[in-house]
């Protein structure tokens, strides 16, 4: 057996038990402290990094770990290149000898000192979340292969705290999810995005159960999608980038006009992934934003869910170009067009873009109160 000093997330006992796969109170948990050590957030990151500087490091000491406690720690912490070295801390019984898991040196900035009460009211309901997938993996991948797969293993995680902090839909039959009864779940894919299938029954409106059920669900993110306008100039801004979707269900157009789109990351509202992927895609400093729509694209068969957003901006004739992220393979073409010509190809059946035309159909109904106040 083996004990290990936890100076940060992993002081978070929910976090410790979850990774280990113990119950909390199965673990023997010591509070304990570092000399000549300091505890500081990773610089523009959402996890502490350990220092060694003058200083004292809280942490806790945790005893009788078994080879298959530290086989699940070294798979959860060495995906974010971290490796155990030896320390010793104080305890209220005295020094022991032991192990912390330290990153390499010079891999994250120092930031400010940081705060366990801190992290867990902003991150720790997203970082359950999370860890509940990566250790999923566990004897299925290596670390390696899920710190890969990290963003969106974050995003999905995020996606489910969303869920459930915000939810606007009206239901008139009263039924929630603890309507359904889950019987099985498998994952025969994941890579960026995730396939899960479920065994499940669920309640009937007669009020009995039904069969059991196998649904296959695409695992996606929040995301966020927003139409620029230009109130005084009455024109708006789409992109057009090429859409594996379209190509493979067999369409000769897989270029694709759109409003500006992104997923919300880990930790990002949606407001501010609008404003992200607005500068991002088409080099737009948005003004204003005003709420379209907040719904699934599909509940049939996939978790994604759009934030749908009216951006005010400032488009000139020079506004339009090519845009996008070299690192995620982005080619984005933007392109103006006035207001009676987008609704024209609306009209025309042209805008075959589910949000685009919803969007288009909320400026149509809101357009005079808007052009009034710019």
């Amino acid at each position: 057996m083996k004990s290990l000093f936890f100076y940060g997330t992993l002081r978070y006992v929910p976090l410790l038990s979850l990774v280990l796969g113990r119950a909390a109170d199965d673990l023997d948990v010591t509070e304990a402290r570092l000399a000549g050590h300091g505890v500081f957030w990773a610089k523009d990151e959402a996890f502490p990094t350990l220092v060694e500087r003058e200083g004292v490091a809280q942490g806790v000491l945790v005893r009788g770990l078994s080879a298959d406690d530290i086989a699940r720690l070294n798979f959860y912490e060495g995906g974010f290149d971290y490796a155990l070295k030896p320390v010793t801390v104080e305890t209220g019984q005295g020094a022991v000898a032991t192990e912390v898991y330290f990153s390499d040196p010079g891999l994250w900035q120092v930031g400010a000192p940081w705060s366990l009460d801190d992290w867990a009211a902003a991150w720790g309901a997203m970082t359950l979340e999370a860890a509940q997938e990566v250790m999923g993996y566990f004897g299925a991948k290596s670390a390696a292969e899920v710190a890969r797969m990290f963003p969106m293993i974050r995003a999905r995680a995020s996606a489910r705290v969303n869920a459930a902090t915000v939810n606007r839909a009206y239901s008139p039959s009263g039924y929630t999810a603890q309507d359904v009864q889950e019987n099985g779940r498998l994952r025969p894919y994941v890579n960026f995005f995730a396939l899960d299938e479920y065994d499940l029954r669920f309640r009937r409106y007669d009020g009995g159960q039904s069969d059991m059920v196998r649904r296959a669900v695409f695992v996606a993110t929040d995301a966020v999608i927003v139409l620029p306008y230009d109130p005084v100039r009455d024109r708006v801004l789409l992109v057009e980038q090429f859409r594996p979707g379209p190509y493979v269900r067999g369409d000769d157009l897989p270029w694709q006009l759109e409003p500006i789109a992104g997923r919300v990351d880990a930790g990002e509202t949606p407001e501010a992934t609008a404003h992200r992927e607005a500068r991002e895609e088409a080099g737009l400093t948005l003004q204003a934003l005003h709420d379209v729509a907040h719904c699934y694209a599909s509940p049939g068969c996939s978790t994604e869910y759009y934030n749908i957003y009216l951006g005010l901006a400032d488009l000139p004739d020079d506004v339009a170009g090519v845009a996008g992220l070299e690192s995620e393979a982005e080619d984005i073409r933007s392109y103006l067009f006035d207001f009676d010509t987008l609704m024209q190809m609306v009209d025309d059946m042209r805008m075959v873009n589910a949000p685009l035309v919803l969007a288009a159909l909320w400026l149509a109904r809101h357009r005079d109160r808007l052009r009034k106040v710019a």
